[in-house]
């Protein structure tokens, strides 16, 4: 599964040693979706590799991969989700440079141009019905 949108909280690592005494660590970050009706997502990437990889700021809009995991502890049920892959959205562009753009004034050469709304009407009027 994937979800857009922007970092708004960057949790405190979390860390410990396993039961077969290997260290681990994990991180949970907080992402706002841009619709609507925002959503908050709080999620999760495991492994100090992965955390250091992904670099992850508050206020990045981010697309991120993740699975949904839920176990049960002591009669309750807890769901997780994981982070498996994090790419920085396209929306997301410097602020201002030496060449004095910045996002309300940047428009790529070759904007793609939003598809036409297709025709459902009838081809003729008279005639509607599709058979």
């Amino acid at each position: 599964m994937e979800i857009t949108g922007k970092i708004i909280a960057v949790l405190p690592e979390q860390g410990g040693v396993s039961k077969t005494g290997n260290e681990w660590k994990k991180q949970e970050y907080v992402l706002e979706t841009q619709e609507q009706y925002p959503k908050k997502v709080c999620f999760q990437l495991f492994g100090a590799d992965r955390i250091a990889q992904a670099a992850i700021q508050p206020g990045e809009m981010l697309t991120i991969s993740f699975d949904i995991d839920s176990r049960e502890y002591q009669g309750r049920w807890f769901t997780n989700i994981n982070a498996w892959r994090v790419d920085r959205a396209a929306t997301d562009m410097p602020m201002g440079g030496a060449d004095g753009l910045t996002p309300e004034n940047f428009a790529p050469a070759s904007a793609p141009v939003a598809p036409s709304t297709p025709d459902f009407g009838p081809a003729d009027p008279v005639d509607d019905l599709p058979f």
